[in-house]
């Protein structure tokens, strides 16, 4: 009883310990601006342009080629424009060079407008129902608020691909082109999201006044009428079936009658599936060799949410290297935006040097900058290349990314091993390529994180 008054009291202290900034503060905090000729000159500068970066851009940082020892079979860069599906641009560029060699074209691509359709109307849905789950909780719960905040965006991992390609299949970009809205998707996100809103607190609302749970999801169906009209209006019908005309690589005309659920069946390889195409983590602020589950991380109710094997570095960069070496590029996803120079197409953890441009300590370590938000997975890319040392340790990477040609080096990203240590986090691999310590932990228990979890 004594420690709980004590604690009591404590916590009643604590706001009065807080400080405001005294004069005698001030004064240490000014005074150690100290304004030398270096200083002024800095703040001429800087007072003066507005673009930090290219001030900070480090020119004795060691030279990088884009020479890669091993390499995996790459046919050409996508763009995926203004829109967040890198995701999903990802899973597919895997995909093409087998449906290159199956159907024996010169080039290809699919519809990314097609599956981001059923992507949008399936998200749509998953909010629905967890707004109807959850329409006994305060609007204050933080699952509640999680879900309204964001109701559908286009953003995505490996699993959501394959949750809407075993369900809604795939087709050729010929079948359904691109439209300036599956392009360029923040407006149409906006209405969908507004829609959704407003859907979720009419059904939160029918729930209050006793309404069952059969009318609620009779609303929840209206609902979904709407987003599939506005889908329909902004990016047209998916087909049920198609004809497509190609000319294969000898030149001659061909025609394919299909469904795209056939179509997704002859491009995938054996065993396309999660138990054989592992999601993999590295996040130091947890136990590795562990699984875990990311609550409502997926875009369908029957779909899996993202699941992924905790492993340290030097674990996944073998396995990632056995991949490439057996010409199997893997699904990553990164925070591509630090230290990263897109103009010269190389990520190298000494790009930028604002320590020193601005003379102040800003050093933390990966699970630090975890922990306190400073980085994240933020885009997905192919790992195409790796190139090593004479005792075959890797020393840089490469991304296939999909920014188009004009980005990088020809659409191409080279990393040093360091900034794979420092900012790569998902890797999506078959797991014929873990070692057995990482093979039989995939058998153990899932750990549930919420759907808040600082990693997603």
């Amino acid at each position: 009883m004594k420690r709980l008054i004590l604690l009591s009291a404590l916590c009643l202290c604590l706001p009065v310990a807080a400080q405001t900034i005294s004069t005698s503060a001030l004064d240490s905090i000014q005074q150690s601006f100290v304004k030398d000729d270096a200083t002024r000159a800095i703040q001429n500068i800087l007072t003066n342009d507005k673009n930090i970066k290219t001030k900070a851009l480090n020119h004795s940082v060691a030279p990088m080629d884009h020479f890669f020892k091993y390499k995996t079979s790459v046919k050409g860069i996508t763009d995926q424009l203004s829109s967040g599906r890198c995701w999903m641009f990802t899973s597919m560029n895997q995909l093409r060079p087998l449906a290159m060699q199956r159907y024996n074209v010169s080039s290809f691509d699919f519809s990314h407008n097609y599956s981001y359709f059923w992507d949008m109307l399936e998200k749509a849905n998953l909010f629905l129902e967890d707004v109807i789950v959850t329409a006994d909780r305060s609007f204050d719960d933080r699952a509640v608020v999680t879900y309204f905040k964001n109701p559908v965006s286009d953003g995505g991992v490996w699993n959501l691909f394959w949750n809407i390609g075993e369900k809604y299949g795939v087709v050729p970009a010929e079948i359904m082109p691109e439209t300036e809205h599956s392009n360029n998707t923040s407006q149409m996100l906006s209405v969908l999201n507004e829609r959704l809103r407003a859907g979720g607190y009419a059904i939160r609302e029918q729930f209050a006044a006793g309404k069952k749970l059969d009318a609620l999801h009779e609303s929840k169906i209206e609902i979904l009428k709407d987003v599939y009209r506005i889908l329909a209006l902004c990016l047209g019908e998916p087909p049920t079936e198609f004809i497509w005309r190609y000319i294969d690589a000898a030149g001659n005309v061909k025609t394919l009658k299909s469904t795209p659920a056939e179509f997704y069946k002859s491009v995938i390889p054996e065993n396309y599936n999660p138990d054989t195409y592992v999601m993999i983590m590295n996040d130091p602020t947890r136990p590795y060799y562990q699984v875990y589950e990311i609550e409502n991380y997926r875009n369908s109710i029957e779909g899996i949410n993202w699941y992924y094997l905790n492993l340290p570095n030097d674990v996944i960069k073998v396995a990632a290297l056995k991949s490439i070496k057996a010409n199997e590029p893997m699904y990553a996803s990164c925070d591509v935006g630090k230290q990263s120079n897109t103009t010269t197409g190389k990520l190298d953890m000494n790009t930028y040097d604002y320590e020193s441009l601005f003379g102040v300590d800003m050093s933390m370590d990966k699970k630090a900058r975890i922990l306190t938000r400073q980085s994240g997975s933020s885009h997905a890319m192919l790992i195409v290349s790796c190139d090593t040392d004479d005792n075959d340790v890797p020393v840089k990477w490469e991304f296939e990314n999909s920014w188009g040609a004009a980005s990088g080096n020809k659409g191409y990203l080279s990393f040093t091993d360091k900034w794979f240590d420092e900012y790569l986090f998902r890797i999506v691999i078959n797991r014929k390529f873990l070692d057995s310590n990482s093979v039989e932990a995939l058998t153990g228990p899932k750990v549930k994180l919420p759907c808040w979890d600082y990693m997603f």
